[in-house]
């Protein structure tokens, strides 16, 4: 059940009409728990078992570590790593394509169980919770609370990864005069342009850097659709954050922003702050600050950014390109490192310069990313540089790119604070107008990209 279906819509309306009906008061947690479970069954339900498993393994391991938390905080962050590992990277050690794996049927039966939706966001909140919770050392939180933390369904399959010590206070009872609905109209409003008219019409562009399509474009029209991918995934996942954190106003949680206008940044620093924030904060919480962060030297401090951005890139799947593709952000991290003091100082030119330079690598670096074969991906880039011999190219419509692409451009531009300072009385026509070309120039229907992660 995808957030653009028309089942989503009626199931969040019957929710959210009695989630805050009086007889439900004292069971908001119980009921969004319920339709937690059936939001992510309703597409797997042969995965609930699994995710029953991870809820409730995770819930034993807290228990034990408020004990003893030197033995069980591992164990129980161990417990989450291995179903992680198994789901996303068991094909690396057997052949997906053999009758028979291991000739073991129960075991044969769990190796091709499908990867579950969302597994790495909801492991990440595993974790999250077993650390925080347990570093406060107040009492472990009912079992309801904890299902509610890890699988409250607007964030569920693709985040934003919200830390315990954020979510578990907000739980309490919930008026709906309390409820920030203008808010929450906006978000999702523009969450949802985001994702149908954005980034599922560039879609229909970019699915020609696919294999073997690519092979039909010419240099320049690689060169192009790379740009357009850049924004197509900013679209895309901006856009379900969007609607999550309108989502997650409606039944009084407020979860983190997940993008502030990344393709401004001037460093590749400021990138990783701007950019997918509740997985930059969560790997710098609890994995580049336990590695030393940088308290050790700058050797180590080196080490440990490229240690951390290739476990993020791998975090996205078992492939070398998503290794690479995290690798390299972390060697532009090291580059860079030595010289954001002096950067800092730079003029306007300079700005513009730094800006360019990392929208440029960024958006290359994006390549490996699509196209997760890496004999793919490097195919693409040769035809970058190397024209291609073609009889008949695709051919692109440019002027339909640039209409695609112009509402991150006007929002990269500054143009939203614009509206929301001066123009204030016209906000409702801009968001008309928006919630009219979702609804009338949307795309080809398409998945949020991150559902595979």
């Amino acid at each position: 059940m995808t957030f653009t279906s028309w089942q989503f819509g009626v199931f969040v309306a019957i929710v959210f009409g009695a989630y805050y009906l009086p007889a439900f008061r004292n069971f908001q947690v119980q009921l969004l728990v319920l339709a937690s479970v059936f939001f992510y069954g309703y597409g797997q339900p042969e995965l609930l078992p699994l995710l029953l498993v991870a809820v409730l393994g995770t819930h034993v391991f807290l228990a034990l570590a408020f004990r003893n938390r030197a033995v069980w905080l591992p164990a129980g962050i161990a417990f989450n790593l291995a179903l992680l590992a198994f789901f996303k990277y068991k094909f690396l050690f057997v052949d997906a394509a053999a009758g028979q794996l291991t000739g073991v049927t129960p075991v044969d039966v769990l190796l091709r169980l499908p990867l579950p939706i969302g597994i790495s966001f909801f492991v990440f909140h595993n974790i999250s919770l077993l650390v925080d919770l347990t570093r406060d050392g107040k009492d472990p939180p009912k079992l309801a609370d904890i299902f509610l933390y890890i699988i409250f369904f607007p964030q569920l399959v693709s985040g934003p990864i919200t830390r315990a010590a954020q979510f578990m206070p907000q739980i309490v009872p919930k008026r709906v005069g309390d409820v920030h609905f203008v808010e929450a109209a906006k978000w999702i409003l523009a969450g949802y342009f985001f994702k149908l008219y954005v980034a599922n019409n560039l879609n229909e562009m970019t699915s020609y850097m696919d294999f073997p399509l690519y092979e039909t474009l010419r240099a320049q029209d690689r060169w192009l659709l790379v740009v357009l991918y850049s924004y197509q995934i900013y679209a895309d996942f901006f856009g379900y954050s969007a609607i999550a954190l309108g989502l997650g106003l409606l039944f009084g949680y407020r979860l983190p922003v997940n993008f502030d206008l990344p393709y401004i940044s001037t460093s590749f620093s400021e990138f990783w702050t701007r950019w997918h924030i509740s997985l930059s904060m969560w790997l710098r919480t609890y994995l580049y600050i336990p590695l030393g962060g940088n308290r050790h030297g700058r050797g180590r401090t080196y080490l440990n950014l490229m240690i951390v951005m290739t476990l993020g890139g791998l975090w996205h799947g078992a492939s070398l390109s998503y290794a690479l593709w995290g690798m390299l952000h972390g060697l532009l991290l090291v580059i860079e490192r030595p010289f954001l003091a002096m950067l800092r100082k730079s003029g306007p030119v300079m700005v513009i310069a730094r800006r360019s330079t990392v929208f440029f690598c960024v958006t290359m670096l994006w390549i490996l990313f699509k196209l997760p074969d890496i004999d793919h991906a490097l195919g693409f880039m040769k035809g970058m540089f190397v024209p291609p011999d073609l009889f008949n190219p695709t051919k692109l419509y440019y002027s339909l790119a640039l209409l695609y692409v112009l509402p991150v451009l006007i929002q990269h531009l500054g143009f939203g604070s614009f509206v929301s300072e001066r123009l204030r009385r016209w906000e409702p026509y801009l968001y008309g107008m928006l919630a009219a070309l979702a609804l009338l120039e949307a795309g080809p229907d398409t998945a949020f990209i991150y559902f595979q992660f």
